[in-house]
């Protein structure tokens, strides 16, 4: 199974987008062309921004939402006449204020926890240990909900710039009163990547704004290359069902193509998955089935892995049956082949290869150790 943009692109999992790889035209004045002409970081799977290199280290980030974000390296200064539309993002950074769950694990991956001072996550549900410690030592200050911060401790600790993810669209006066404050916001859009790998791959822009470039592209090679390895092992022929039970009863699944059903297939499993008509909600990543439906879909399905990251999840088939009887008649129920997954998944970009490896473990029913999947009894 190839996993590269053009292979995916082919496939129509991926639809090109076409964003300014280059931002020199006559519309953006003397500003940016005063830094001459850019040249392009090679982005392989991500398509929601693109990154331009300056001479002298500057960097300018397009984002698929039409934000742009020029990269100041220190000791220098942006160039003059620079248009409205640019923010400024200055190094070194510090004390930046971390909202986007997703980025943790990335902003720690490339060695860049240092520069955070502030975020919206509490101790207990950071997905990364090293942020969890500095969260509980007071390193990290906690500074409120992303629709509610503490703008009094942002402003107090000089907060340059706060990183959301697309949440802040539905709070525009949010955003609003931290610019207000001096405050670069950068809404990472990695949520809106088709690819799973151009998820991972934010964190080359993470490591352009951190100055942490080197380290970035190391990582995201490492875990692309044993992506790679893990889909390499081709499929097994068993299928899976990926899905939470809502409060209505019903069963809420992951669109097909979405970057968790590439997962799976990596893992060598046949995604189950249901058609939009029929469907009484749906969401860019989500389809609410009616239980009986599903049930006709998904009865005879090898491998269920219960969605533990959205409510409370389970801890045994018996709390499962409980959601809801008709799964009690289940084939993977029946046959105890059913599993749960950790409830910070979607957040652990840099495990993708880890987590694929786990999936496939469970389809292949062996008796090694997992750490993100676990069967339940």
């Amino acid at each position: 199974m190839s996993l590269t943009r053009r292979s995916a692109v082919a496939l129509g999992l991926l639809a090109p987008l076409a964003l300014a790889g280059c931002s020199t035209d006559e519309g953006d004045g003397a500003g940016l062309a005063a830094l001459g002409k850019p040249t392009p970081v090679a982005l392989s799977h991500a398509t929601q921004f693109t990154l331009d290199a300056y001479e002298g280290g500057y960097r300018l980030a397009t984002l698929a939402s039409g934000d742009r974000l020029l990269v100041v390296p220190e000791g220098a200064e942006p160039p003059a006449g620079l248009p409205d539309d640019v923010a400024v993002i200055r190094q070194p950074l510090s004390n930046v204020y971390l909202v986007s769950t997703g980025m943790i694990c990335l902003v720690d991956a490339i060695g860049a926890l240092d520069a955070v001072g502030v975020s919206s996550v509490r101790a207990e549900d950071s997905p990364v240990e090293a942020f969890t410690e500095r969260l509980e030592d007071g390193t990290v200050a906690y500074g409120g909900l992303y629709r509610e911060p503490d703008y009094e401790l942002i402003a107090a600790t000089g907060c340059p710039l706060a990183i959301e993810n697309t949440n802040i669209d539905h709070v525009p006066e949010v955003r609003a009163k931290l610019e207000e404050l001096g405050v670069t916001v950068l809404m990472e859009q990695s949520s809106r990547e088709e690819d799973m790998l151009g998820r991972l791959e934010w964190i080359k822009l993470m490591g352009a704004f951190f100055g942490r470039e080197d380290e970035a592209a190391e990582v995201f090679d490492d875990v692309a290359e044993r992506v790679e390895e893990a889909a390499a092992e081709g499929p097994l022929g068993r299928t899976v069902a990926f899905f939470y039970i809502n409060e209505d009863g019903a069963a809420v699944t992951r669109r097909d193509g979405d970057y968790f059903c590439q997962m799976i297939e990596a893992a060598g499993g046949e995604y189950v998955s249901f058609a939009e008509e029929g469907a009484t909600d749906s969401s860019p990543t989500t389809i609410t089935v009616e239980m009986e439906r599903f049930y006709e879909g998904a009865r005879d399905t090898d491998l269920i892995v219960y969605n533990g990251t959205i409510d409370e999840g389970v801890t045994s088939l018996e709390a499962l049956v409980e959601k809801n009887s008709l799964l009690a008649d289940f084939r993977a129920v029946r046959e105890g082949n059913v599993w749960t997954c950790d409830s910070n998944l979607y957040q652990q970009m840099t495990s993708m290869a880890d987590i694929i490896y786990d999936l496939r473990v469970a389809l292949a029913g062996t008796d090694e150790p997992t750490t993100f999947v676990w069967r339940l009894a």
